[in-house]
This record gives structure tokens, sequence and C-alpha cells, in this order.
């Protein structure tokens, strides 16, 4: 596209800042100044809706787009599970989701696949497969199953979900393997989860001294790792082996995170994946005992979101949809905005997770010289968050300049 002159909208920058009138031009994929345009910009009015930077997602998982237990027990085709993931893809960015950090279970094929524009879909940055303890979070073989046939259920090109350590050399394989496979970032999984295969939340994975071959390998590449934490030993674990961020962090409590703001540790919450469990477990192709896990666990992160907070801990915001329910990403928005503000749910959807991500000033704000990532909304979502859960309130989709959905 040629130069774009947007006027008329309601804009709200991604900064925290009241909302104003602004008109902007766009150029070459980035915002090249407010107010007047060049003679050849082409016009486009957004007169009565309200404009946001392109929302950013911390915590998705692209690759477990179709039933978890199916998926990983040979039930459904290749074929199908890519199919799955490229609808996630494409629905991701018609929510106004414009870049996504995914947490584990794609391929570096499925992000060049995207990058190159032949599949609709955010901008990805991912860890490949997630780090994790043999046995512990993050495999869903079955008990009689050895663990060395885990890594038969990846489908190299398209997801691999987690690959298993059981000591720090093997753990320094595995973590080498992701990073020569594309990932820009590393996952762990330092304690149980809600979605366990064959864990508890209360389990305690990875040493200290094992994570910190993780950090030690990402700061090589000059990139960090984050955990998958829910209980205050495994995010200790991980803050003192020097990772930058904590998923999840349900039972966060005071101390901890008064450590996790001296390391200056990010935390990212996940409220709708949370949301999803409680209402439609047989849809995410979990069993019915993942509701039981699921139970209380929003009451408690939320504590452990105001504990946080209180603290002065850097909070983003992250989804963890799972199974093919992953059309309405902007539910953990709205989730959010109930606990906060509006104005602070939106803030850690743009500014503060492109500071997570690593991509500070270059999106989830609206500022000359950012990339034109932009969503224009049929309302205005501070006065009304539920706005930011039905993907047909996001009636244009901007993406690096190029206009990627419009309903107008």
């Amino acid at each position: 596209m040629g130069p774009v002159h947007v006027v008329g909208a309601t804009v709200i920058d991604g900064s925290g800042c009241d909302p104003s009138s602004l008109d902007l031009t766009i150029e070459n994929g980035r915002i090249t100044r407010f107010g007047g345009s060049g003679e050849n910009a082409e016009r486009l009015d957004a007169g009565g809706l309200t404009m946001t930077p392109g929302l950013i997602d911390a915590h998705v998982h692209l690759g477990l787009s179709s039933p978890i237990r199916p998926h990983f027990s040979f039930q459904i085709s290749a074929a199908e599970i890519a199919a799955d993931i490229f609808a996630a893809a494409g629905a991701t960015l018609d929510a106004g989701f414009t870049t996504v950090r995914d947490t584990g279970g794609i391929d570096g094929g499925v992000v060049t696949a995207i990058a190159k524009g032949k599949v609709r879909g955010p901008r990805v940055l991912s860890c490949g497969p997630v780090q994790c303890q043999i046995g512990g979070h993050g495999y869903y073989g079955a008990e009689w199953e050895p663990t060395e046939l885990w890594s038969s259920h990846h489908i190299p090109g398209l997801c691999a979900l987690s690959m298993m350590a059981g000591n720090a050399d093997e753990l320094r394989h595995n973590v080498r393997e992701a990073f020569r496979r594309g990932a820009s970032f590393l996952k762990l999984c330092v304690t149980g989860g809600v979605v366990g295969g064959h864990d508890r939340l209360s389990d305690t994975q990875f040493t200290v001294e094992e994570i910190a071959v993780a950090v030690q390998e990402a700061a090589a590449r000059n990139t960090y790792v984050t955990v998958h934490a829910h209980n205050n030993e495994g995010i200790r674990n991980a803050v003192e082996a020097g990772v930058r961020c904590v998923e999840h962090g349900t039972s966060l409590d005071e101390s901890t995170a008064a450590l996790m703001a001296d390391r200056e540790v990010a935390l990212v919450p996940t409220f709708a994946v949370v949301e999803q469990l409680l209402h439609d477990t047989a849809g995410a192709g979990l069993a019915e005992s993942a509701r039981d896990r699921a139970n209380g666990v929003r009451e408690q992160m939320a504590y452990a979101l105001a504990v946080a907070k209180h603290a002065g801990v850097r909070i983003g915001l992250g989804s963890d949809l799972i199974g093919p329910a992953q059309d309405r990403r902007g539910k953990e928005l709205s989730l959010r905005a109930a606990l906060e503000t509006p104005m602070e749910a939106l803030v850690a959807a743009t500014r503060t997770n492109a500071d997570i991500l690593g991509l500070s000033g270059h999106v989830g704000v609206i500022t000359p010289g950012a990339r034109a990532d932009l969503v224009l909304w049929s309302g205005n979502p501070l006065e009304d968050p539920e706005l930011f859960s039905d993907p047909t309130n996001a009636v244009l989709v901007i993406q690096a300049g190029e206009i990627v959905k419009d309903l107008r």
C-alpha cells in the first residue's frame, strides 16, 4: 500500500494516557506522523471508531488448536492438525491480535509460513517445544509409553509440544535443539499444571542448577527464559536461576512477588483458559479431572494479580487458550478489566506485553516510528470492555501498514 492517512478515530495509544482525537499517516508499514498528510496519501475515514494499538497476547498455544488428548494419541491427521493451527492463527488476527508469543506447541515452520504471508496470522515469537522434566508437566504420553517415544508425537515443520530432560546435560542439549529449530526464547515447566498429564499443581520441577543451564544458553543468544509456574517454590527457584518472566503465578505470595520485583521478573497471568476449562473442558479435548483442577484457580490467580501489582511487578497479559475454541482471545482483556480497569488491561495487552517480548517501541503503542499495527473498534472498549471479547467488534485490523481485516 501507498501512504494512508487515517482520520476521525478516537485514539487510545497504549501508553495509559486518556483517549484523544488524532489523525495519523502510515507509510512503509510504520506510523510516520500525526496530523496532516502528504498530498498522495489515501484517506481512510475512521469516524465513530476507536483506535488502539494491535493487541499482543503473551501466552498462546497455536499448536494446541486441536483437542489435546486425540492430538497426542495419533487420532488426528497431520492435515487436520495443520488446518486447526492455521484457522487459529487467522482467528487470532481477526480478534485484533497482531503479535503473539507462542509458549509451546508449534514448530518454526508455522512461524515461517505466517511470516511469509502464506497463512493469515499475527506476528509470532515462539519458544518451539517447551522444556520439561521427565514425567513432568508438558508430557501427555500414556503411562506405559517409554519417554524416548514422546518425540514421535512431533510433526517436523508443524508442531512439537515439549522435550523431556532427565538432567542438566540433557536439558542443555534440548534447549540448543530448540534454538536450532528457530526458537526466539525458551520456556521451561518448573511446576505441575492445571492441564496436567502426570503431575500436580503442587509439584516442583527442575532444580535451580538445571534452570540456570537454560538461562545460560538463552543469554548466549541474547534472549531469555520464561517459566510455567503455579507454586511459590517453583517460582522462587526460577527467579534465583535468572529467568525473566513467570507464566500463571497462581499461588504467588507477597515475599515471592517482592523477589520478582527486585529481580525485574515479569508476570503473565492467564485467566481466559481457566474460564475455558470451567465451562468447556470436553471442548478442549480434556477429561473432567481438568475441571476439578481448575476449580479455585481463578480466585487464587486474582489474588496473585493483586499481590504482584502491589509489589510493583511488571504484569503482562496472556490468554493460554487451548483446543479448537481460540476465536475469542480478547476475553482475557475483558476478564482483566473486571479485576483492574479497562485501561490497565489494554496497557498490559499492548505496551507492557511489547516490553516483555523485547519489542518495546516497535509494537504496542501508537506513536511515530512504531509499526503500524492498529485496530479500529466499533465502540469504545474503555467504556465497554466486553467489546474485546467479540472479534466482530474489531472492524478494521491493520498489520505493518496492511489492512488484514475490514468489516466496514
